[in-house]
């Protein structure tokens, strides 16, 4: 096992905090490892008729537009709570079922978040309450099969979406 010898914060804001500790490898070896400390999110796959809702939005990091299931850290007292928050406001819909399809980490060798994923059913419609941030947003819905298809042409990149779907699948 790695033993941490000290750590310190390089970088912290609203959003992540960048650690750097000393360490020893299991062989004495003394190393560094850097890594970011960011909150839990959820991500909702909404499924209706055989197909699912997504989100188009910027991601700066990435410097492009980018399609995904409804995905964000809302401040609620359960992850239920707080993927029914997330759902309603980035697509404008309100989920009469709710399931657990399981945490993922999300970038182990990076990061400490993981996303909890979960799927919504029963849908209805109603007004979005996208964050400021969300402004660009464009929502559609597609079919199981274009949605795998825009997976394998590259239209769909967000791992955490593609790892979600996997365990819808996986579950059933």
């Amino acid at each position: 096992m790695v033993e941490q010898i000290s750590t310190r914060v390089v970088y912290a804001n609203a959003w992540m905090t960048v650690h750097e500790d000393e360490i020893v490898l299991p062989d004495g070896t003394p190393g560094i490892y850097g890594y970011v400390e960011r909150s839990d999110f959820v991500l909702v796959i909404p499924e209706e008729n055989d197909g699912f809702h997504l989100v188009e939005e910027y991601r700066y990091p990435i410097r492009r537009r980018s399609w995904s299931f409804p995905q964000g850290s809302a401040k609620a007292p359960t992850r239920e709570a707080e993927a029914r928050i997330e759902l309603a406001e980035e697509t404008g819909l309100r989920a009469e079922n709710l399931r657990f399809l399981g945490r993922l980490d999300n970038s182990h060798g990076l990061s400490t978040q993981s996303m909890h994923a979960f799927v919504a059913t029963g849908l209805t419609a109603g007004e979005t309450a996208r964050e400021v941030t969300e402004q660009d947003m464009r929502q559609k819905w597609v079919s199981r099969a274009d949605f795998e298809q825009m997976i394998l042409c590259g239209d769909v990149t967000d791992a955490s979406s593609v790892a979600a779907y996997g365990l819808l699948r996986l579950r059933g």
